[in-house]
This record gives structure tokens, sequence and C-alpha cells, in this order.
């Protein structure tokens, strides 16, 4: 089954500035690089969306909280999102929202 991405605005924002703050420390090359890399994470997400964590932020809603984990060691973000599985209408496709990307300061 294929799940639609709806980025929030402050998913599009928290990845945003990540990426600026990348870019200040690193060339303008690699930060466009991990941008796409982080973006294709998300939309990796049209497909089994249910194989990542649940999100220890899970028990304070009502709704469930996954996450994605990209990057590696310190520049580990969480991409916390829930999915929606409201019936779909012909032709069209379950929901996965995307609600914030944010450093996972391990």
């Amino acid at each position: 089954m294929t799940y639609r991405i709806d980025f929030s605005n402050v998913a599009k924002a928290e990845a945003d500035a990540a990426f600026l703050n990348l870019s200040q420390f690193t060339t303008a090359e690699r930060a466009q690089i991990w941008y796409r890399g982080l973006i294709n994470a998300i939309v990796s997400l049209q497909e089994m969306p249910r194989r990542c964590a649940i999100a220890r932020e899970d028990t304070f809603f009502s709704q469930e909280i996954r996450q994605l984990l990209y990057g590696q060691g310190k520049q580990t973000y969480r991409i916390l999102f829930t999915v929606l599985d409201e019936q779909p209408l012909p032709g069209r496709e379950n929901s996965a929202h995307s609600s914030c990307v944010t450093a996972d300061n391990r």
C-alpha cells in the first residue's frame, strides 16, 4: 500500500533550519546532499511507514507517533510522524503525516 506524505509547516521549517545550520559548518554542496537525503528519507515513508519504531513521545498523544532516524552519530535527526489509515477513496492513497524534524542529541 502506498501512503501520501503530508509535510506540516513545522516539519518544513525545522528541515530548512537544520539545512541552514549545517550549511554554516560545511560546504553548500554537502549541505544540499544532506538535505536531499533527508527529503528522500521522508519520502521513503510512502512505503511501509510502520517499519519505523514508536517514538518516545507516543504516550502523550492520542494518535500513534512513530520516528524515522536520519543521519549518524551526533548528526542523527528524528523525523516524527503519524500514519492515518483512513479508508481511501478509489484512486486515492492513505496518509503519513510528517510532523517534525528534530536533532537527536544523544
